[in-house]
């Protein structure tokens, strides 16, 4: 059975007794009901993994690190999962999931047709909880490296700033003709995709035009209409099969 495994923004060096945060310390003593000296398992997004021997003092709690384990367990290339900022809990499912996959980063997108409009304290509040989803999925995944969930821009701004980093930029359209498999023959592993989802609604024409002038290529997913929850992961799934990066 894995270990339970924890996300701590501290140092983290062989031998040390690190004290754990309060919310960490919450979790493994009476979330998970954890008593010393269970072993377990600290990441702190450097690189790789700890395991430590729980310990408490009083109402305290520490780690005591032992070996580290140099493993990591990410995609042989980058998949970035451009997303139209879908309403209610869908955008934590897509968050949850799509770290759970592999993307290696999240970039919410302020559409024309999103149903929910963030600005000022209440899009840092909501991304600050996302960032938080993605903490919780790497400590159940078992990745050490937290993806990056960006700020929301536009989609004409995310392409300005962003397209030209990547080796293909995808758009998932209902009326598109071009395989996803066609699309992906020449990547290859150390390469860089980035996915294009649009909101419930869809990407509107100005959107879709603007993605097309920089470069995008329009990729067909089957006959039927995949929700907005449903149709990134989908992607991110069939891409990493279809490249093998999984293997």
């Amino acid at each position: 059975m894995p270990l339970p495994r924890f996300f701590v923004d501290l140092p983290l060096n062989a031998g040390a007794l690190v004290a754990l945060p309060d919310a960490v310390a919450h979790h493994a003593l009476r979330v998970l009901r954890l008593t010393p000296p269970t072993r377990i398992v600290l990441f702190n997004g450097a690189g790789g993994s700890w395991t430590a021997e729980l310990q408490t003092q009083g109402k305290h709690a520490y780690a005591q690190l032992l070996e580290h384990d140099a493993f990591e367990d990410e995609l042989p290339g980058r998949i970035t999962l451009v997303q139209g900022i879908a309403s209610g809990d869908k955008m934590d499912f897509i968050v949850e999931k799509a770290v759970e996959l592999g993307v290696t980063g999240i970039a919410p997108i302020a559409a024309q047709r999103s149903v929910i409009r963030l600005t000022g304290e209440r899009q840092q509040k909501r991304l600050q909880h996302w960032r938080r989803i993605v903490v919780a999925a790497c400590e159940q995944c078992g990745r050490n490296r937290q993806p990056p969930v960006y700020a929301p821009l536009t989609v004409q701004e995310w392409l300005q700033a962003h397209a030209h980093d990547y080796h293909v930029v995808l758009l998932c359209e209902q009326g598109a003709t071009t395989p996803l498999a066609t699309v992906l023959q020449p990547i290859a592993r150390g390469h860089s995709i980035a996915l294009l989802v649009g909101p419930e609604g869809g990407w509107s024409n100005d959107e879709m035009q603007a993605a097309e002038s920089h470069g995008a290529r329009t990729v067909s997913f089957g006959p039927r209409v995949l929700r907005t929850e449903t149709a990134g992961l989908a992607l991110t799934a069939a891409t990493c099969a279809l490249l093998g990066w999984n293997d």
